[in-house]
C-alpha cells in the first residue's frame, strides 16, 4: 500500500465523514427535505459542470428514468432519511448506521439477484446485526429517538439496493456521468416538496457553509477523488473507505460536537465493522 493512496484513503473518509457533521450542524436551521434538495442540487452542478469541461454530456442522454429512480434510491431518500436521523441521534452513531450498508447490500443481492451467501457472510451478517442491537439500546440512542435509528438503517437498505441498481442499469456508462445523472435526478425527485419543506427561520451564514460544504466538498469534490482513486487503483482497494467513514465521523463528532463515546458505541459500533469487513472480504473473494 503506497503512502499516496494511503493518504488519498484517509482524505476521503475523513470528507465523508464530515458529512454527518455538517448535515448534524445545518439540520438544526434547515428542514431535512430542503437541506438534501440544497446538496444535491449543488453537487449536480458541481460535476455536470466537470462533465461538461470533459465534452461528455452526451453520456446522460437517453436515461431520464433511470437517473431518476437512481437518484432517488441512493441520493434523495437516503440523505433525507440521515438528515432527519442526525437531528435527533449524533453524528457519530449516524456514520456507524452509514457503515450497515455492505450488510443490506449482501441480503438485497440473496433476495433479488439470487446470489448465494458464502458462510462468512452469513456470520458477518449476524455480527453486523448484533452490532446494530447494541448501539439501539445504548444510553446515547435510547436518550434520543429510535425512529432515527430506524431512519438511518433503512438509508443504509437503499444504499443497498441503488447499488446494485446501478450495477444492472449503467454499465458502460461513464461513473462520473452515472453519478452527475444520479444527483440531477434526486434533485428533480425532491423538487416538488421544497414548497412545504422550508423553514420558518432564514437559515445563518454557519448553516448555509455546512449545506455548501455538503454539496461541494462531501458530494462534489468526494465524488471526484472516488472515482480517480477507483481509476488508479481499482474498486476492491479503494472500497475499504467504508472501514474508515465510521471512525471519523465519530472522531468529528467528539471533537466538534462534544459528543458522547460511551462502551457500548465503541463495542457495537465495533462489531457492526467487523461485520461488515466479513460480508464485503467474502463478497470479494466470491468475485475474485
Amino acid at each position: 500500500m503506497s503512502l499516496r493512496f494511503l493518504l488519498q484513503l484517509l482524505l476521503l473518509g475523513a470528507i465523508w465523514g464530515a458529512s454527518f457533521l455538517f448535515m448534524r450542524v445545518a439540520v438544526a436551521e434547515f428542514t431535512p427535505l430542503a437541506l438534501i434538495e440544497v446538496r444535491v442540487a449543488i453537487g449536480a452542478i458541481f460535476l455536470t459542470s466537470i462533465l461538461a469541461m470533459q465534452g461528455k454530456l452526451s453520456s446522460l442522454r437517453g436515461r431520464t428514468k433511470q437517473f431518476l429512480i437512481l437518484g432517488a434510491l441512493n441520493s434523495a431518500i437516503p440523505f433525507s432519511l440521515f438528515a432527519f436521523a442526525v437531528k435527533h441521534q449524533t453524528a457519530g452513531l449516524s456514520s456507524v448506521l452509514n457503515s450497515t450498508a455492505p450488510l443490506f447490500g449482501a441480503i438485497v443481492a440473496f433476495l433479488w439477484l439470487g446470489e448465494r451467501l458464502r458462510v462468512m457472510q452469513v456470520v458477518g451478517l449476524i455480527l453486523g446485526f448484533c452490532g446494530v442491537v447494541i448501539l439501539a439500546m445504548s444510553k446515547n440512542t435510547l436518550d434520543g429517538k429510535l425512529i432515527a435509528v430506524a431512519a438511518g438503517l433503512l438509508a443504509a437498505m437503499l444504499y443497498g439496493v441503488a447499488a446494485h441498481y446501478s450495477k444492472r442499469s449503467f454499465q458502460g456508462c461513464p461513473p462520473l456521468a452515472v453519478s452527475s445523472g444520479g444527483l440531477i435526478g434526486a434533485t428533480v425527485f425532491l423538487l416538488p416538496a421544497m414548497p412545504w419543506s422550508l423553514s420558518d427561520q432564514v437559515p445563518s451564514l454557519k448553516a448555509w457553509a455546512c449545506a455548501l460544504a455538503l454539496g461541494i466538498v462531501c458530494t462534489g469534490v468526494a465524488y471526484i477523488l472516488y472515482f480517480r482513486m477507483i481509476e488508479l487503483y481499482g474498486a476492491s482497494r479503494t472500497m475499504v473507505v467504508a472501514y474508515l467513514i465510521p471512525i471519523f465521523g465519530v472522531l468529528w463528532g467528539f471533537w466538534f460536537l462534544e459528543e458522547s463515546i460511551n462502551t457500548s458505541m465503541l463495542v457495537g459500533g465495533s462489531i457492526v465493522l467487523a461485520g461488515t469487513v466479513l460480508v464485503s472480504r467474502s463478497k470479494a473473494k466470491a468475485a475474485s
